[in-house]
């Protein structure tokens, strides 16, 4: 009752979260049903309701292959990188936007900064290979005009976790920095006055007063953000790495292991159970993580 009585007083409140409502549904809730998969032996012919049961199998034939602990080490390797260094980078870029003078010029670099955010990973990966490529790549022309010798980019594997989080960085920094510029655009202005009265200086207050209040924000999207650790960008990797297998020791992640498990062997079980690994140790990162917060800081835990 208390709720129907809150959905009356605040309808529009609650018509603004019916979209994600509604996407979490469809998306995320009814698609768990498909995790019956994980236990059986599926048979296109037969159903998934008449394929039968085969128990354990299909996670043995998982954590049973080699390849199991690279692709999840990958994973998480590749996805702290990028989390850790997004969130820095759009701090930073935040702070800098919101201690620019000109409206018109902070306009501009928003605009510019955000719109990498919408460019599909598909064309990001034409980008990076018109660069990359030892053909005629930009950056191998450019070695190559100056004398020096021509880098293998696509036959050295241990370049790309690092190529990979310049790029992630470059997509969606931007994106971020704009969820923490409206964080600091509601911190009063109050509390700068009195800095300043005091004689802070313009770092000092970032330091002392910007930094602190956004803790909050930046805890909010670290939480968010590991509750997906286990699971990787597969439209990234796969639209610029793609089934390059020389790349694969420091770039294949979870999900593009089940899709060529799915892919090349029709294992509808196999990915299935991949898919259940993933949602419940990410569950069990961000128990643990959320626990961990609400010790040191309760008000920032997310329950």
């Amino acid at each position: 009752m208390g709720l129907i009585r809150d959905i009356r007083k605040n309808p529009f409140i609650y018509l603004l979260g019916l979209p994600g409502l509604i996407f979490i549904t469809v998306f995320s809730i009814v698609p768990i049903t498909g995790h019956i998969l994980a236990f059986k032996n599926y048979r296109l012919s037969e159903g998934i309701w008449g394929s039968k049961w085969c128990g354990l199998e299909n996670f043995k034939f998982f954590f049973m292959g080699k390849d199991w602990l690279t692709v999840t080490f990958n994973t998480l390797f590749l996805n702290a990188l990028f989390i850790v260094s997004t969130l820095t980078i759009a701090v930073i870029m935040s702070v800098f936007l919101n201690e620019m003078r000109s409206r018109f010029v902070k306009k501009v670099v928003q605009s510019l900064v955000f719109l990498p955010y919408f460019v599909s990973w598909l064309v990001v990966s034409m980008m990076v290979y018109a660069m990359l490529n030892q053909t005629d790549g930009l950056i191998n022309s450019i070695l190559s005009g100056l004398g020096r010798d021509k880098i293998g980019f696509y036959q050295n594997a241990e370049l790309w976790p690092f190529l990979l989080t310049i790029f992630y960085v470059w997509k969606f920094a931007g994106y971020y920095s704009i969820i923490f510029i409206a964080s600091i655009v509601s911190i009063s202005p109050e509390y700068y006055e009195s800095a300043r009265m005091d004689g802070a200086t313009r770092f000092q207050q970032i330091l002392y007063i910007t930094l602190p209040l956004i803790k909050n924000t930046f805890i909010t999207l670290l939480l968010l953000s590991i509750g997906r650790i286990f699971f990787g960008d597969f439209g990234m990797i796969y639209s610029i790495i793609g089934d390059n297998g020389i790349l694969f020791p420091t770039t294949d992640i979870i999900d593009t292991y089940s899709f060529r498990a799915l892919r090349q062997m029709g294992n509808f079980g196999m990915a299935s159970a991949v898919s259940l690994y993933q949602s419940v140790m990410g569950l069990l990162v961000i128990l643990v993580f959320n626990k961990i917060v609400k010790k040191y800081s309760i008000e920032n835990a997310m329950f």
